[in-house]
């Protein structure tokens, strides 16, 4: 292990990771967005739109990231439509990311027990208020492990990006393999900034778990 060649790339890594953190975040909390509207469209059946996010989730599930973001960045041209590789790797995340979200709301909504509902509506809520203060609070807190599932997901799927010249952590990792030929020091810096984004993630989640549980339970 070259420790003086570690190093001296370190800058690279940590620029190829803030560009891992900006495609992975912008991507999640438009997948978060997109996945709370289909699953709300599914729950309660609105007509027509309801068949188009099916179609959306099954197309969007049964496809690999990699097909998706070749369609966009080097399909689309032909068609007249130009897109950078950045925006072509947050469509093709929030695509993906999207139809998972919506499963994992769609399980929580259909979780909250419809007694609550009716006990909401005969207080004088209306479908807004009944939806905003009963059930969307009980819906997050039953679908925040699958969310936090999901953001971990999403954020290893980003390395697929490298697909299309994006400068994140393993694009820049095959780059310095290549001219360098010092895998296995790229590889341990590409594991330890994984691991920065990754552990401190999947503990924000466990916490939110944990505290969803407790609101849940009352306590």
């Amino acid at each position: 292990m070259n420790w003086q060649y570690i190093q001296s790339v370190i800058p690279q890594f940590i620029t190829a990771l803030g560009m891992t953190l900006k495609i992975s975040i912008i991507s999640i909390i438009l997948a978060i967005l997109l996945g709370l509207l289909c699953s709300i469209v599914l729950t309660y059946k609105v007509k027509i739109l309801d068949k188009i996010v099916k179609i959306y989730i099954e197309i969007s599930r049964n496809t690999p990231l990699l097909i998706q973001l070749f369609f966009l960045y080097y399909g689309l041209p032909k068609l007249g439509i130009k897109l950078d590789g950045f925006t072509c790797g947050v469509i093709g995340l929030t695509f993906l990311g999207g139809s998972y979200m919506a499963e994992a709301f769609r399980a929580g909504l259909e979780a909250v027990q419809k007694g609550q509902i009716d006990s909401a509506k005969s207080v004088g809520l209306n479908h807004f208020q009944v939806f905003r203060f009963v059930i969307f609070p009980q819906a997050l807190a039953v679908s925040i492990p699958a969310i936090g599932a999901n953001c971990l997901f999403l954020i290893k799927e980003s390395s697929v990006v490298s697909a299309i010249a994006i400068a994140e952590l393993l694009f820049v990792t095959k780059d310095l393999i290549g001219m360098d030929y010092k895998t296995t020091e790229a590889l341990f810096l590409l594991i330890i900034s994984y691991l920065i984004i990754l552990l401190p993630v999947s503990f924000l989640s466990r916490y939110f778990e944990y505290k969803s549980r407790q609101v849940s339970h009352g306590v």
